[in-house]
């Protein structure tokens, strides 16, 4: 199978929340399945390093994206080609945003909506953009994903997916982390 991914977030020396959670969960997940191809969507020039083991190939999509209006150029224009010229079977988007114009069965991890509960804690382009895209994100997605029981109730009631279709994946631990001795 060809799995492509959602990699833009995979920054050298600049994980924050989501580019962790990727980076943990995939540099897992290749190794435990090398009879699968994945295909890891960067936005930019990629560090080697993101490239867990060999059944793993970066492609980088240009333009780098990091303003509701590149967001739209990146995941409504350029993706679904891409997918289509990738022969990719499946995308997972571990930050939610997907391709609607596609139709290539997507995983979306929703990690929250804190968006919805406080949109003014955000600049105006970015909470109206969050609020307006990501029910549709939630509604064409094949499956969604999130980290928590009240996040999964939260989306399925917000934007009316069945929670059936919601998986929980809990966030783990890095090996950074280890008990401190007493």
């Amino acid at each position: 199978m060809r799995i492509a991914v959602n990699t833009r977030l995979l920054l050298p020396n600049k994980l924050e929340g989501i580019g962790w959670f990727t980076h943990e969960t995939f540099s897992r997940i290749v190794k435990a399945h090398p009879e699968h191809h994945f295909l890891f969507l960067f936005d930019r020039a990629f560090d080697p390093e993101f490239i867990y083991a060999d059944n793993v190939e970066g492609v980088v999509l240009y333009p780098p994206t990091r303003h509701p209006l590149l967001y739209r150029l990146w995941f409504d224009r350029l993706l679904p080609g891409r997918l289509r010229r990738l022969k990719a079977d499946a995308f997972i988007t571990p930050d939610g945003y997907l391709a609607l114009h596609s139709n290539v069965p997507t995983l979306a991890v929703m990690h929250d909506l804190n968006f919805e509960h406080y949109p003014e804690d955000l600049p105006r382009a970015y909470s109206a953009f969050y609020r307006s895209y990501f029910p549709r994100f939630a509604r064409h997605a094949t499956r969604l994903a999130t980290v928590s029981e009240f996040s999964r109730h939260d989306i399925a009631t917000r934007y009316g997916v069945p929670e059936g279709r919601i998986d929980v994946v809990y966030n783990g631990v890095g090996d950074a982390f280890a008990p401190l001795d007493e």
